[in-house]
């Protein structure tokens, strides 16, 4: 089997998420053409953007359903994401929160796929 290599959204303006993500995470696209961007996400990790109205075969599902998720060192590593991201204006679904799992917290982009930032618990 081949390693995963692509994550695709489907947005409603793939250039309005371009720049949202290219702001968020502090990258360029790679790629951007009238419905779709490219941008890395991390080694080997691209995020594609693909505007909905032009995705074959058209797809009727909905945003929120799934989450990308954004490992990070540690708690104050999880605050310091969201005190960065709240200042950047980024919509926030649930503050800083300590779970059954880590710490982390959930932002949404402007099509409400759901973003979580986590430092998980150091417990085996």
């Amino acid at each position: 089997m081949n390693d995963a290599s692509n994550i695709l959204l489907y947005v409603n303006d793939a250039h309005a998420s371009a720049r949202f993500y290219g702001a968020l995470l502090e990258r360029e696209p790679v790629e951007q053409n009238a419905g779709f961007a490219l941008l890395p996400l991390a080694p080997g990790m691209m995020l594609g953007l693909w505007q909905r109205d032009g995705v074959t075969p058209r797809p009727h599902l909905r945003a929120g359903g799934n989450e990308i998720g954004f490992k990070v060192a540690d708690p104050a590593a999880v605050d310091a994401a969201y005190e960065k991201w709240a200042t950047k204006g980024v919509a926030i679904a649930l503050p800083p929160t300590d779970l059954d799992f880590g710490r982390s917290f959930v932002a949404l982009d402007p099509d409400g796929h759901r973003l979580r930032v986590y430092a998980p618990n150091n417990t085996k």
